[in-house]
C-alpha cells in the first residue's frame, strides 16, 4: 500500500555528524559538546537562528567509517548546558527525515548542506495488514521490555499511534547495530520501516529464547554447588545449538581424545591401550567418575615423551673438559662417564644402538661423604653428555607407590616419581639423579628400595611397568646416578644392580683448587663484591682447609670463605678496612677467630693425647669420610678387685670382640714381647674410645687397641706422628680392612706422617692420590710385632715401674 506524502520542504542546515551512532525522528539524545564537530554544528545553528523563529536546528547525519549516510534527521537544539559528568553538552530532539542534497555555505565552522524533508501520512483508519503489523510490533516490544524489567516504558510504547513513529521508536533498542539503525533511517516508507523494525525485534527475541532454552536445559540437570559441572553443560549446550544452526554432525570429547591418540607418536602397544581407554570413555556417562579417571590417564600418557630423545654429545675430549672445568678431582667418576660416552659412540657408529630391545643406559652409585659434590656432579654429567637433567629426592621416602605409582582405582592416583621425572625431562634418555638413596625407609606401605630393583636393573628396565600407567616404559636409555653417604645402608640386592663409584673426599691441594676456582667466585658474588676486591692467597686457603675445617668435602670450607668475605664487607662499610684487600694467613685469626683443628703434631708435647702411655692413634671411616680415632687404656688398682675387661665409648659387638682378642693376644705372648702381663689376671683393664656419644663398630681398631695396651704395660709412649689401622687375630696376624683411601686422607688432614696398614691392603694404595703418598710414610705389615716396633717410642721408664 502506498502512503500519501506532503510536498518536500527545502532546508539549509549545519551538519552534526554522529560517529558510529544513529538518531531517528522522535528520539531525544544528549550530545557531548567537547567534540569539535558537534560544537561547531550547534554554534553554527545558534548563529543562524533568528529571534522569534524557534529553536536552533541542525542536521543529524550518521558517519560510518568516515562515510556520511544519504539521509539525515532534522534536529532542534532543546537545551545547552552541562551533562551528568560535568562536561558541556546539548540536548537535541529528532524531528523528521531529511534527504541530503548539495553542500552550501553558512556561518560558523560547520559543514552546511541543502536538503528536503517529506512528511508521510497514512489513511485513517489503517488498512488491516498495517494494523496487524502495528499490533505485532507493540506485542513484541512489550515482551522484550517486560523481560528487561522496563515496565514504565511499556505504556509509552502502547500510546504511540503513528506507524512511522512506532518504527522510529526502535532506535532506542540497544541490541540494534549501527548498520541496522541506518537501514531504518534510510527507509522512507513507514510501513516498510515498521516491517523492518518488527523483523529485527523478532530475530532478537528468538536469539534470547534460544539462550533461555539453553540455560533452562542446563539448569534442570545441574547441582547448584557444582560450578565446574555447570560450566561444562553450558558449553555443551552452546556447541549443540551451534551445530544445529550450522548443520554440523554431532561430536563429543571422546572424539577429541581419539583424534589426539591417533595423531600422537606412540608405541604400538601404548596406542592400543590408549584406544581401549577412549572406547571406555565413549561408553561412560558424563556423571560417571570413571570418565574423569580415564581423561586424567589419557592426558598423562599423551604428555609422556615416548619417542623423544636428545642426541648424545660424542665429543669425548669436550665432555671430559666440561667435567674437569666444573669439578676438581673425582677422577674415577669422570673416567667412567668418559668410558660410557666412548662406548656409546662406537656402538652408534656400528649400528648397535638397540640390542634385544635394550639400549645402552648406565646405573652408577656415587658413594661418599657429604660435601664432595655428588649431587652437583649429576648436572655436570648431563651437561657433558648433552642430555636433560632431572633430580629425584629419595630422602625420607617410605611409600612404595612413590616409585611405582598408585593404582588408578584410588582417588588422587598419580604415576611414580620415575615416570614424573621422564615427563619433566621431556625425553626418554635424561640423566636422572636418585639423590640420597641410602635414606630410603620402609614401613607398612611397602619398601621403596625394593621397587627400585626393576628401575635400576639394566636387564629389566626396558619393560618397566608403573602401577598407574600399566603400559611398558623403556628406561634402558636413561643414565641413573644414585648418591649415598653410607654404603652399608643400601640393600645388597639393590647395590648389586649398580656400578659402585667411590668418592672418598678431597686432598688439601684439591680443596685449594676448588676454593680458588669455584667457591671463592661464587661467594664473592653472594657477598656483593667484585672479583679482585678481596683476594685470598693460596696459603690462606690452605690454612682454612687444614686448620679451620677438617672434612672430606668442601661445604664447611665454603661457609668459612663466606664468613670471611662477609666480615671484610662489613668492616669496609663501617670504614674500618679499605678494599681491595688481600687476605694473608696471618689475617685469618683476626677476621674469623682461632683455628678449630690444630694437628696433634703441632701441639705442645705435654698436651698431646699420646703424651702418656696407653694412648694410641687409630684411623676410622664414618659417614662423613675418614677420621682419626684415639684409643685409651688403663689398669685398675689390684686392691679394688675390679678384674676383667671394661669397654666404654658406645662400641659395637665387633669392636668389643676386637678388644678381647687384643687382650688375649698380649696375655699369651707377653713374655715374648717382654711385657709384664702376669698381673693382668688380677687387675681390671679399661679401654675407652673418646667421643663417647658417637657409636663405633668394626674390626679395624684391633691393632690400635693392641698397641695402646702394649704401651700401657711397657711404659713406652706411642709416637705422636703414627696412626694405624688393621684387624688383629689371636696369633698376632694383621688382617685387611676397608676404606684405606679415606683413612689415609684423614691421617694427612690430621697432620700424621706415618701410617701402618695391613700388608694385604697394599694394593689399595693405588687409589690414593700420589701427592698424599709423597707426604705419608706408609708401612704395610703382617704381624702385630711389626706394628709395635714402628709405633712405640723407646722406653722412658723401667718396665716394672710402668706396670
Amino acid at each position: 500500500m502506498a502512503s500519501d506524502s506532503k510536498p518536500s520542504v527545502p532546508l539549509t542546515l549545519p551538519v552534526l555528524p554522529l560517529d558510529d551512532e544513529v538518531v531517528l525522528p522522535g528520539m531525544v539524545v544528549p550530545l557531548d559538546l567537547s567534540d569539535t564537530d558537534v560544537r561547531a554544528a550547534v554554534e553554527a545553528a545558534q548563529a543562524a537562528a533568528r529571534p522569534g523563529t524557534g529553536k536552533p536546528r541542525v542536521l543529524l547525519v550518521p558517519r560510518v567509517d568516515g562515510t556520511y549516510a544519504g539521509t539525515g534527521v532534522l534536529g532542534t537544539v532543546e537545551q545547552v548546558g552541562r551533562l551528568s559528568d560535568g562536561d558541556p553538552g546539548a540536548l537535541i530532539r529528532g524531528i523528521g527525515r531529511v534527504r541530503i542534497g548539495a553542500g552550501t555555505t553558512g556561518p560558523g565552522a560547520a559543514l552546511w548542506v541543502e536538503g528536503s524533508t517529506v512528511e508521510e501520512t497514512l489513511p485513517d483508519p489503517l488498512p488491516g495488514q498495517v494494523a496487524d503489523l502495528v499490533k505485532e510490533y507493540k506485542a513484541l516490544a512489550t515482551t522484550w521490555l517486560k523481560k528487561r524489567g522496563a515496565w514504565q516504558v511499556v505504556d509509552r510504547v502502547q500510546q504511540i499511534d503513528g506507524v512511522g513513529a512506532l518504527a522510529d521508536n526502535s532506535g532506542y533498542s540497544p541490541f540494534l547495530t549501527v548498520e541496522q539503525k541506518v537501514a531504518l533511517l534510510e527507509t522512507a516508507d513507514p510501513v516498510a520501516r515498521l516491517k523492518l523494525a518488527t523483523a529485527q525485534l523478532r530475530e532478537h527475541l528468538a536469539e534470547q529464547d534460544v539462550a533461555e532454552t539453553i540455560a533452562k536445559d542446563v539448569q534442570e540437570g545441574v547441582d547448584k554447588q557444582q560450578r565446574e559441572f555447570l560450566l561444562r553443560r553450558q558449553l555443551e549446550a552452546v556447541r549443540k545449538e551451534l551445530r544445529d544452526l550450522n548443520g554440523e554432525a554431532e561430536g563429543d570429547e571422546s572424539d577429541d581424545y581419539r583424534a589426539r591418540v591417533e595423531a600422537a607418536d606412540l608405541p604400538e602397544k601404548v596406542r592400543e591401550a590408549a584406544l581401549k581407554e577412549v572406547e571406555k570413555l565413549e561408553r561412560s556417562s558424563d556423571q560417571s567418575p570413571e570418565g574423569s579417571w580415564i581423561r586424567t590417564w589419557l592426558d598423562t600418557v599423551l604428555e609422556l615423551p615416548w619417542n623423544e630423545r636428545t642426541e648424545d654429545r660424542y665429543d669425548i675430549r669436550g665432555a671430559r673438559a666440561v667435567l674437569d672445568a666444573e669439578h676438581a678431582g673425582l677422577d674415577d667418576v669422570k673416567e667412567r662417564i668418559t668410558e660410557y660416552l666412548a662406548v656409546r659412540k662406537r656402538r652408534a657408529e656400528r649400528g648397535l644402538g638397540v640390542v634385544g630391545g635394550r639400549r645402552g643406559g648406565a646405573v652408577l652409585a656415587l658413594v661418599g661423604p657429604p660435601g664432595v659434590g655428588k649431587t652437583s656432579l649429576g648436572e655436570s654429567v648431563a651437561h657433558a653428555m648433552g642430555r636433560e637433567f632431572v633430580r629425584v629426592a629419595l630422602g625420607g621416602v617410605r611409600d612404595e607407590a612413590e616409585i611405582r605409582g598408585h593404582r588408578r582405582t584410588y582417588v588422587g592416583a598419580l604415576p611414580g616419581r620415575i615416570v614424573r621425572a621422564i615427563k619433566e625431562a621431556g625425553s626418554m634418555n635424561p640423566v636422572v639423579l636418585l639423590d640420597e638413596i641410602d635414606k630410603v625407609g620402609s614401613d607398612f606401605r611397602g619398601d621403596p628400595a625394593a621397587a627400585l630393583l626393576e628401575v635400576l636393573d639394566p636387564a629389566q628396565n626396558h619393560t618397566f611397568r608403573d602401577h598407574y600407567l600399566e603400559v611398558e616404559l623403556d628406561l634402558s636409555d636413561v643414565v641413573f646416578l644414585a648418591t649415598a653417604n653410607v654404603l652399608e645402608a643400601i640393600p645388597e640386592a639393590l647395590l648389586d644392580r649398580m656400578e659402585l663409584v667411590r668418592l672418598d673426599g678431597y686432598t688439601e691441594d684439591e680443596k685449594v683448587v676448588i676454593a680458588r676456582d669455584h667457591l671463592l667466585p661464587r661467594q664473592l658474588e653472594r657477598a656483593g663484591l667484585e672479583p679482585g676486591e678481596v683476594v685470598l692467597e693460596d696459603a690462606s686457603l690452605r690454612k682454612l682447609a687444614g686448620e679451620y675445617t677438617r672434612e672430606a668435602g668442601v661445604r664447611t670450607l665454603e661457609r668459612s670463605i663466606s664468613r670471611l668475605l662477609r666480615k671484610v664487607a662489613a668492616q669496609h662499610e663501617l670504614g674500618d678496612r679499605e678494599i681491595p684487600f688481600t687476605v694473608a694467613p696471618g689475617d685469618l685469626r683476626e677476621l674469623i677467630g682461632r683455628p678449630h683443628h690444630v694437628p696433634e703434631s703441632a701441639q705442645d708435647p705435654a698436651e698431646r693425647r699420646t703424651a702418656v702411655p696407653g694412648v694410641a692413634t687409630g684411623l676410622a671411616v664414618t659417614g662423613a669420610g675418614g677420621d682419626v680415632l684415639f684409643v685409651e687404656a688403663s689398669l685398675a688398682d689390684p686392691e679394688t678387685g675390679a678384674a676383667g675387661l671394661t669397654l666404654t665409648g658406645q662400641l659395637g659387638d665387633v669392636m668389643k670382640e676386637s678388644a678381647q682378642i687384643a687382650l688375649s693376644f698380649l696375655r699369651s705372648h707377653g713374655a715374648e714381647l717382654e711385657l709384664p702381663v702376669t698381673g693382668l689376671k688380677d687387675r681390671g683393664v679399661h679401654i675407652h674410645f673418646p667421643a663417647g656419644a658417637v657409636p663405633k663398630d668394626g674390626p679395624s681398631a684391633g691393632v690400635t687397641m693392641t698397641t695402646a695396651l702394649a704401651s700401657l704395660l711397657s711404659g713406652r709412649l706411642v709416637r705422636t706422628d703414627v696412626a694405624m689401622t688393621g684387624e688383629v687375630s689371636l696369633t698376632g696376624r694383621v688382617l685387611p680392612i676397608g676404606g684405606v683411601k679415606q683413612k689415609l686422607l684423614a691421617a694427612h688432614r690430621a697432620g700424621i706422617t706415618t701410617v701402618v696398614i695391613p700388608k694385604r691392603n697394599e694394593a689399595d694404595l693405588d687409589d690414593v692420590p700420589a701427592e698424599i703418598l709423597e707426604k705419608l710414610e706408609v708401612h704395610p705389615v703382617t704381624d702385630v710385632r711389626q706394628v709395635l716396633e714402628i709405633a712405640l717410642a723407646p722406653a722412658a721408664v723401667p718396665v716394672g715401674a710402668a706396670a
